[in-house]
């Protein structure tokens, strides 16, 4: 029988009493035993929820449950009873507000991931805290030219982020572009990973899960397991993938069709380009447009070697990758067939992205993340500059309206990827090569022993904010710094 850590007591609090009826020693027999799923069912798209007039209102539950997961009932969390969320559609200078109702049994909190919106208040304030059988009002409003494209929810409780999204938190937000562009239909495609033990309740993290980042057993697409899409020969299709795993990296192939990419998080490009493979570290989003070509075709995730800790961890340590499969994992299967639609028009061409190349820079700036030693809850410390998080702690301060550059080190040997709220970066310099045209991200995918320079404008707002890994246990343990723009 596997001991119950204080974490896991917790995350079984917040799956609720049901999930522990059968008492302990029944609970933690079903660890070693599988959950089935049920493949193949066709494609669902998340319920949708719309601003109108310039403001959208949602009331956001999040409460442990039976839901639907891989065509099965399992016991998890979600917000308003679903895995994933509802889908949020909003437009540039919209106004949304939140309630976040805490029906769970442990903290949580909300964080709009890639929105440039306030972190201050009731914004985009990771530092609030919404208790067990509390609610709270989030209010945001979106500046007029805000970056069209697509975005997500999530926890961001510190200490239990990991926990909750993996266990079902989590859902996407779309932001209208001014001018659509024209297909036969708009996918969300929110992909996520859990490990559900034989009743099919949420299995806690081992202590080398926390270390390398956990990666579930199970991958979903909006809950499913290997949906089936279908469409017509010559039909334009607009995808919205979100990265919401804790750690796991997809690097995406779209085998017999040519996908196109609008842009990744809210960077855009001017015209779409042609992409065989598509890499989204936990967090990124990406914007594809497949045009349909007659055959049959699987939405898989390559694999991808994002480092391990072997080395670290003396002679018991794991074997190079020990956390992750090396084989692909087929996401979505896509049948093309019958008659062809007619030719989709030219897709808009947008204006080129701001470039900070050119900008003056007030302040240039090293972070390192390293991963060793002892932390301080005595397991591997997970540092920046050599500091764990400590909320009561700023540790960047930035003055309002410039420009920084920031060098971003990771000397470890696993990638991490590094996630600054409310300012997008521009990627200046990957591991010595410069982008021909700019790129924009908010989450930058930091290569295990490289280096990664961005520019950042810390425009239009002020106040507290993070900076973070995405490997979201890493996050957890300390990888994250506080920053300040004033």
């Amino acid at each position: 029988m596997l001991p119950m850590s204080r974490r896991n007591a917790l995350l079984l609090g917040g799956l609720g009493t049901a999930a522990i009826a059968a008492g302990g020693a029944g609970l933690w027999w079903t660890v070693s035993s599988r959950f089935s799923t049920v493949a193949g069912g066709d494609f669902t798209d998340p319920k949708q929820l719309r601003s109108s007039n310039g403001r959208l209102q949602v009331r956001l539950e999040a409460s442990a449950g039976s839901v639907q997961l891989g065509g099965q009932q399992a016991s998890a969390l979600g917000y308003n009873g679903g895995i994933p969320g509802p889908t949020l559609r909003l437009r540039g200078g919209d106004a949304f507000a939140v309630e976040l109702v805490n029906s769970m049994d442990v903290p949580t909190n909300l964080h709009v991931h890639g929105l440039h919106v306030s972190p201050q208040g009731n914004g985009d304030n990771v530092f609030n805290v919404v208790e067990p059988g509390h609610s709270f009002r989030y209010e945001y409003r979106l500046p007029a030219d805000h970056p069209p494209g697509v975005y997500w929810y999530h926890p961001h409780h510190h200490g239990m982020v990991a926990d909750q999204i993996f266990a079902g938190l989590f859902g996407a937000i779309i932001v209208e572009d001014a001018q659509p562009v024209d297909v036969s239909r708009e996918r969300v495609m929110v992909v996520s990973d859990i490990t559900l033990d034989g009743s099919g309740t949420v299995a806690g993290p081992s202590p080398m899960d926390r270390m390398l980042g956990r990666e579930g057993e199970l991958v979903l697409v909006n809950g499913q397991r290997n949906p089936k899409l279908s469409a017509r020969p010559g039909e334009r299709e607009r995808w919205r993938i979100v990265n919401t795993c804790v750690a796991r990296y997809l690097q995406l192939r779209l085998d017999g069709q040519q996908m196109q990419l609008l842009g990744m998080d809210s960077g855009r490009f001017p015209t779409p380009r042609n992409a065989d493979e598509v890499l989204l570290a936990p967090g990124n989003r990406a914007d594809v447009l497949v045009t349909a070509v007659e055959g049959d075709a699987t939405l898989s995730a390559v694999y991808y070697n994002r480092g391990s800790m072997a080395g670290m961890m003396g002679p018991a340590g794991p074997a190079p990758n020990s956390a992750q499969g090396t084989g692909d994992l087929v996401l979505a299967t896509l049948s093309v067939t019958g008659a062809p639609a007619a030719p989709p028009p030219a897709v808009p061409s947008r204006t080129a992205a701001a470039d900070l190349r050119t900008a003056a820079v007030a302040a240039r700036r090293q972070l390192t993340f390293a991963v060793g030693g002892m932390g301080m809850g005595m397991g591997m410390s997970f540092t920046i500059n050599g500091r764990e998080f400590n909320a009561s702690r700023t540790d960047t301060t930035v003055a309002a309206q410039t420009v920084e550059e920031w060098t971003l080190i990771n000397p470890s040997p696993m990638d991490h990827p590094f996630h600054l709220h409310v300012w997008p970066m521009q990627i200046i310099e990957e591991q010595s090569q410069a982008p021909g045209q700019p790129v924009w991200r908010d989450v930058v995918n930091i290569p295990a022993n490289g280096q990664v320079r961005v520019r950042i404008h810390f425009k239009d707002f002020t106040g507290r904010s993070v900076y973070h890994c995405h490997i979201l246990d890493h996050e957890d343990q300390g990888m994250m710094g506080v920053i300040e723009v004033r």
